[in-house]
């Protein structure tokens, strides 16, 4: 009977660990990482997003630049840590859905930049209302992929994305 117990007792702490962050195929593979990257800021209006999981993907001095143009259209940068970010970003009132539609990566040692470009949704399955490019950089620390930075820049009528990124 004990044996039984400690074999009920294993099976339920494996099973338990499986849904601990980081999950091991958000983080082991730049895809993985990329995919995760996309899929923590997908959803639908009023769902508040998967921030643990977020947190979980990006290093812990994480730094996030959104930058663009203001009303006069004057060039701004705003930097912020992952934790403002997700205050920022809050719960959307609308469905936001932002997917990857080309990806160019570098890579040197144990860094790697992706030029990602991106679509984005108010639907899942919806027209596109919004592109622009992620520019992401990464680490990977001998067992794991971690997110360093990110930032980007939306496609506007004097901003259009260039071809080779499309």
């Amino acid at each position: 009977m004990l044996l039984f117990l400690l074999l009920g007792v294993t099976a339920f702490a494996q099973e338990s660990n499986t849904n601990a962050y980081p999950l091991q195929a958000d983080v082991q593979t730049l895809d993985g990482i990329l995919k995760a990257y996309y899929d923590v800021i997908s959803g639908p209006g009023g769902q508040p997003r998967d921030w643990e999981r977020d947190t979980s993907l990006h290093h812990p001095d994480a730094l996030i630049s959104i930058t663009g143009k203001d009303k006069n259209k004057n060039p701004y940068i705003s930097t912020q840590k992952l934790s403002e970010y997700h205050k920022s970003f809050g719960v959307p009132k609308k469905g936001f859905w932002e997917y990857e539609i080309s990806r160019e990566t570098q890579t040197f040692g144990n860094i790697t930049h992706v030029w990602s470009t991106y679509e984005t949704k108010e639907e899942k399955n919806g027209p596109v209302t919004q592109r622009g490019i992620n520019s992401i950089q990464l680490y990977h620390d001998g067992t794991r992929w971690w997110i360093l930075s990110w930032m980007f820049d939306s496609e506007r009528t004097d901003n259009p994305i260039p071809k080779k990124y499309q």
